[in-house]
């Protein structure tokens, strides 16, 4: 087994040099040319300090740039930390506080938005690194001699309730262990193509990146903006043949709402992996119904799981009211459903979902309250030390043996495949922003709408909240609705009455 993935990325290098590895619009660039590019950045990262398994940060957007600018890292011997340039530079201001990564990659172009949150000598401008040397062997020695593979790949964030996101550190034997069971369960082939739709902060995007340096796959850069024009999306995917997406299922169910995969050839398209969100399955059918050919799976995991845990081919057909379960456990992962009482749930009664063995994060970086409250002692053992990870998600057993996802336990949701934690935007709008005394956000789920309750004497305008969270949050974190309280219900110890207030927002 692999203790590093650069050792995928040295092997395919040999056997695809010639061959596209990523395609963004109208440039390309060959597997050749990417390493050559790689081996420059990484021997600068270390000319710049000799650091080790330290996170770097990526400000850039989803390019060639930031293909190179991750790897490169990565063949330095450390762990990248990509940001999304969409955000508030309030948001990006906590992540490095909380991170303090090493050094911060962007281009010259994007200078501006980091100026004042992080000093400029830590700044490394990649359009302008000049080509330096190609040489690999200094850096692979490196990574042979000082790296193992429990060292960390990269630091994904997602959000968390004081209003900044936690940032999650993923290892390389994690990794290794997803693509080699990934592989033996769907056998992909030597020249996959991928539509990569995600945005470089999703783990689907480190995964998508795993496709390339093991297998060779291509990947194809589907721009974000493109997700208004769905269409466009799928003109693309015909152009360039592609063969395997890995989605969350919000563009997918507006395809089906406009009958879109009938106007498009998708003869290329064999392999589908959705996850991040619940699949309605009438949308879902469409979809299957529509690409006979294709081979869909629904896949499960959070960002503290590498990469899903459960997985479910869909081979059999579902009415349109009946949910897709989300599987059964990937091999070396061993799934719990756990009950309240912390005994395991029988077939049939609802439990927690639970993660242990190698797949499970190393914690959350920077933060040790956290990390110690999400990833425990296992209950069931009390034999020896043994972590599991606590999702929060409740789950049941179906009569095949199918993990069939039922709902959450506390207040953090997947909406358009981004994981929120509802008490990060209750902070922002009670401690931060200071404009409401009291609020409450809960999910409509029939309408995807963040719904947020407010304590206040007087209506706000919802405008006003808008204007004012975005300069805080990103727009998919933004509520939908806003209802007003004079004083807000609450539960007989005094606590707002979320369950009140949930069960409003879905009637």
């Amino acid at each position: 087994m692999k203790r590093n993935l650069i050792e995928y990325l040295v092997e395919t290098v040999k056997q695809k040099g010639n061959a596209a590895a990523v395609i963004e619009n109208d440039r390309k660039i060959t597997f050749n040319e990417l390493y050559k590019n790689i081996c420059i950045l990484g021997n600068y990262l270390l000319e710049k300090s000799d650091i080790i398994n330290k996170p770097v940060a990526v400000y850039l957007p989803k390019s060639i740039n930031c293909v190179v600018a991750d790897l490169g890292i990565m063949i330095s011997g450390n762990a990248y930390l990509n940001l999304d340039i969409k955000s508030p530079s309030q948001r990006i201001e906590n992540i490095l506080d909380l991170v303090q990564p090493e050094f911060i990659l962007t281009t010259k172009n994007l200078l501006k938005s980091l100026e004042g949150i992080y000093a400029s000598e830590k700044i490394i401008l990649i359009d302008e690194l000049e080509a330096g040397s190609y040489a690999d062997g200094q850096l692979l020695e490196r990574l042979k001699r000082r790296s193992i593979d429990t060292d960390m790949s990269c630091v994904i964030n997602t959000s968390g309730s004081t209003g900044t996101p936690k940032s999650v550190a993923l290892n390389h034997r994690s990794f290794v262990d997803f693509i080699e069971v990934s592989d033996e369960i769907f056998r992909f082939s030597e020249n996959e193509i991928i539509g990569s739709l995600s945005p470089v902060i999703f783990d689907i995007f480190s995964y998508e990146l795993c496709m390339l340096i093991s297998k060779g796959s291509c990947i194809v850069v589907l721009p974000e903006n493109m997700a208004a024009f769905p269409i466009k999306i799928l003109e693309e995917m015909q152009k360039t043949k592609v063969s395997f997406i890995f989605w969350v299922p919000t563009i997918m169910v507006n395809i089906a709402n406009m009958d879109l995969l009938t106007k498009i050839n998708l003869d290329s398209l064999k392999l589908v992996w959705f996850a991040g969100e619940v699949f309605p399955t009438k949308q879902f059918n469409y979809w299957k119904k529509t690409l006979t050919h294709t081979t869909f799976a629904n896949l499960y995991g959070p960002i503290e799981i590498t990469l899903d845990c459960t997985y479910f081919i869909v081979d059999r057909d579902f009415e349109d009211n009946e949910p897709l379960p989300i599987g059964i456990p990937y091999r070396n992962t061993d799934v719990l459903i756990i009950t309240d009482e912390d005994k395991p749930a029988a077939r049939g009664e609802e439990g927690e979902l639970c993660v242990r063995g190698s797949s499970l994060a190393l914690g959350y970086y920077n933060n040790p309250e956290k990390t110690a409250a999400a990833f425990v002692q296992n209950p069931l053992n009390p034999h020896y030390p043994e972590v599991i990870y606590r999702t929060g998600d409740v789950v049941a057993l179906n009569n095949r043996d199918e993990i069939v996802f039922k709902g959450r336990k506390d207040t953090l949701i997947k909406h358009q495949g981004y994981r929120i934690e509802m008490g990060e935007i209750e902070h922002i709008v009670v401690n931060t922003l200071k404009i409401a005394k009291n609020a409450c956000c809960v999910y409509n789920r029939a309408d995807k709408e963040i719904v947020l309750y407010y304590e206040n004497s007087e209506d706000i305008q919802p405008a006003v909240f808008r204007k004012e969270l975005l300069a805080s949050l990103p727009k998919y974190m933004i509520p939908t609705v806003y209802i007003r309280y004079d004083e807000m219900p609450r539960n007989p110890n005094g606590k707002i009455d979320r369950a009140f207030l949930n069960q409003k927002a879905n009637a």
